[in-house]
C-alpha cells in the first residue's frame, strides 16, 4: 500500500460504540446509551421465548381437540407467554432501551442522573430473567399471568414462587428507571429547554415513570404475599385461613392496569415525535397532549376494579369503575385527535417510521373502542373471559405499544447504529407486521364475542370456532415473519448499511444535532435551546444566507 492510499483511509471518529472495545467495557458502562443497547438485546431474547410460546399456543387451537399438548403443558404456556411478554418485554421495551438513549439526549444533558443506578437497574433485570428462565426450564408456572389467588397460592404445584420472584426483582429494575428520568428530567434540562419546549416523547416518559414509581411496588407487595401465604401458610388470600381472595385481585389490578399505561404512554410519545416529523408539522395542542399524558398517568389508578365487575363487586362499586372507564378513554382520544389534526394538510412522507405510525393510530383505536365495550358492564358481563378480551388487549399492547417500539427503532436507528436500514425493506415489514397482526386479532373479536372462553385447550364441544381459529394461527405466523425481518436488517445495516448523517430525516430536537453515533458524552458543549418544540415551519424554511466571518 503506497503513502497516498495510507493517507486517503478515512480515520473513524470516535463515539460510543468504538470508545471502548471488550465485554467489560459493556458489562461495567455507565453510558446511558450502552445501557440501552443491553437492554435491546435482553429485550429482544425475550420476546423471541414469549413469541416461541405464542406460537405453540396458536398449533395447538388450530384443531378443535387437544392434540398437541396436554392441558397442564398448555396452562403453563399462555402463563408463561403472558409473563414474559409483559413483564420482561412490554414493560421495559420502549423505556429501558429508546428512554434509555434518548432521554438525556433530547434534553441535552450527558447522561441520565445516576448512571450506576441505570446499570444496576440492568443487571437486576438480567438476574429476574434468568429466575425466569430457570423457572421455565424446571417445570414453569401455571397460574396465568395474573398469578390469581388461591390457586396460586394454595393448590398450584408449579414454580409459582420462583416466577413470583422473578417478576419482583424485574420490578426493581422497572423502579429504577422510573426514578432515574423523573430526577433527569427535573434537574438536568439543558438551558432554556423549559417544560413548554420539552419533547412530548419526554412528557410521555414523565408520566410513564410517575407509574413505575408509584405502582410498582404495590406488584412486589402482592407478589411477596403470595410467596408468603405459600410459605407461611398466613391466611392473606386463603378463605380457609381468614383471607380474600378477591383482596388478590384489587392489589393485582391496582398496579396492572396502570402497568397497561406504563407499555402505552411511551409509544403515544414515540408516535408523536414521528408523526410531527414526517407531517412537517408543529404537533397540534401540545399542551393538550403533554398534560393527556400527566391525566393519563392519574386516571390510571382509579380504573383497577373493571377487570373484576363478574369478582362480586357491588352494583354500585361497577357503576363507578364502569363510569372511570370511560374518563381515562378521553386523554387517550385527545391524542388521537391531536395527531389526526397535525397529519391534516401536513407534509406527508410515508417512510417506515409513518407506517408503523399509521398502523399504530389504527390498531390503537380499534383496541381503544374495544376497550370502552369492556367498560359497559351489560356487555362487560357476556364477553369477560372470551377471546374478546383476548383481542382487545392485544390490539393495545401488540398494535399499540409493539406498533409504538418498531416505529421508534425504525426513527432513531441511524442515530443509535450511525447506519442506515433499507428503506424498502422496512416499509415491507411494516406492511406484513400490520396485515398478519389484524389477520390473528381481528377473528378473536368474532370468536370471543361468539363465547368461545379464553385459556381453553380443547374445543370439541364447538368445532364451529375452527375457522377463525386457523385464520388467527395463519395470522401469527404472517406476524412473524414481519417481526423477524427488522431484526435482520437491522443488524445487516450494522455491517453494510450506508453511513448515517447527523439528522437523515431534517427532524426538530437536540438529539438531532449530535453526531451519528453519538460520542460517549453526547454533546461536545452543553447546547442552548432557543426555539420551540417541534419548530418544523422553520427547519424547512428557505435557508437564508448568513454572512461569513473573513
Amino acid at each position: 500500500m503506497n503513502m497516498a492510499t495510507a493517507i486517503a483511509q478515512p480515520v473513524e471518529r470516535e463515539n460510543y460504540l468504538n470508545k471502548e472495545y471488550g465485554v467489560w467495557s459493556w458489562l461495567l458502562t455507565t453510558d446511558h446509551k450502552r445501557i440501552a443497547l443491553l437492554y435491546l438485546g435482553s429485550i429482544t431474547f425475550f420476546f423471541f421465548i414469549g413469541g416461541f410460546f405464542a406460537l405453540l399456543i396458536r398449533l395447538e387451537l388450530l384443531t378443535p381437540a387437544g392434540d398437541l399438548v396436554q392441558a397442564d403443558t398448555y396452562n403453563k404456556l399462555f402463563s408463561m407467554h403472558g409473563i414474559v411478554m409483559v413483564f420482561f418485554f412490554l414493560v421495559p421495551s420502549i423505556p429501558a432501551v429508546l428512554g434509555n438513549f434518548l432521554v438525556p439526549m433530547m434534553i441535552g444533558a450527558k447522561d441520565l442522573a445516576f448512571p450506576r443506578i441505570n446499570l444496576l437497574s440492568w443487571y437486576l433485570y438480567i438476574i429476574g430473567g434468568g429466575m425466569m428462565v430457570h423457572c421455565m426450564l424446571t417445570g414453569g408456572v401455571d397460574t396465568g399471568w395474573t398469578f390469581y389467588a388461591p390457586f396460586s397460592t394454595n393448590f398450584s404445584n408449579t414454580k409459582v414462587v420462583e416466577a413470583g420472584l422473578a417478576v419482583f426483582v424485574a420490578g426493581f429494575s422497572s423502579i429504577l428507571t422510573g426514578l432515574n428520568f423523573v430526577v433527569t428530567i427535573h434537574r438536568m434540562r439543558a438551558p432554556g429547554m423549559t417544560w413548554s419546549r420539552l419533547p412530548l416523547f419526554i412528557w410521555a416518559h414523565y408520566a410513564t415513570s410517575i407509574i413505575q414509581l408509584l405502582g410498582t411496588p404495590v406488584l412486589a407487595i402482592t407478589l411477596t404475599l403470595v410467596v408468603a401465604e405459600r410459605a407461611l401458610h398466613l391466611g392473606i388470600f386463603d378463605p380457609k385461613l381468614g383471607g380474600d381472595p378477591v383482596l388478590f385481585q384489587h392489589l393485582f389490578w391496582f398496579y396492572s392496569h396502570p402497568a397497561v399505561y406504563i407499555m402505552i404512554l411511551p409509544a403515544m410519545g414515540v408516535v408523536t415525535e414521528i408523526i410531527a416529523c414526517f407531517s412537517r408539522k408543529r404537533i397540534f395542542g401540545y399542551s393538550f397532549v403533554a398534560f393527556s399524558s400527566i391525566a393519563i398517568a392519574v386516571f390510571g389508578f382509579l380504573v383497577w376494579a373493571h377487570h373484576m365487575f363478574v369478582a362480586g363487586t357491588s352494583v354500585y362499586a361497577a357503576l363507578v369503575f364502569s363510569s372511570l372507564s370511560y374518563a381515562v378513554a378521553v386523554p387517550s382520544a385527545i391524542k388521537v385527535f391531536n395527531w389526526t389534526a397535525t397529519l391534516y394538510k401536513g407534509s406527508i412522507h410515508y417512510d417506515a417510521p409513518m407506517l408503523y405510525a399509521f398502523g399504530f393510530l389504527g390498531l390503537f383505536t380499534i383496541g381503544g373502542l374495544t376497550g370502552l365495550f369492556l367498560a359497559a358492564l351489560g356487555i362487560d358481563v357476556h364477553v369477560t373471559d372470551t377471546y374478546f378480551v383476548v383481542a382487545h388487549f392485544h390490539y393495545i399492547m401488540v398494535g399499540g405499544a409493539v406498533m409504538g417500539y418498531l416505529g421508534g427503532m425504525h426513527f432513531w436507528w441511524p442515530k443509535i447504529s450511525g447506519r442506515l436500514y433499507p428503506e424498502g425493506w422496512a416499509r415491507l415489514a411494516a406492511l406484513i407486521v400490520f396485515i398478519g397482526f389484524n389477520l390473528t386479532f381481528f377473528p378473536q373479536f368474532l370468536l370471543g364475542y361468539m363465547g368461545m372462553p379464553r385459556r381453553y385447550y380443547d374445543y370439541s364441544h364447538m368445532p364451529e370456532f375452527q375457522v377463525l381459529n386457523v385464520l388467527s394461527t395463519a395470522g401469527a405466523t404472517v406476524l412473524g415473519v414481519g417481526y423477524l425481518l427488522p431484526m435482520v436488517y437491522f443488524l445487516w445495516s450494522m455491517r453494510y448499511g450506508k453511513p448515517a448523517p447527523y439528522n437523515p430525516w431534517n427532524a426538530a430536537g437536540l438529539e438531532w444535532q449530535t453526531t451519528s453515533p453519538p460520542t460517549t458524552f453526547n454533546f461536545d458543549e452543553e447546547p442552548v435551546v432557543t426555539w420551540e418544540a417541534y419548530n418544523y415551519e422553520e427547519l424547512d424554511a428557505p435557508q437564508k444566507e448568513v454572512p461569513v466571518a473573513k
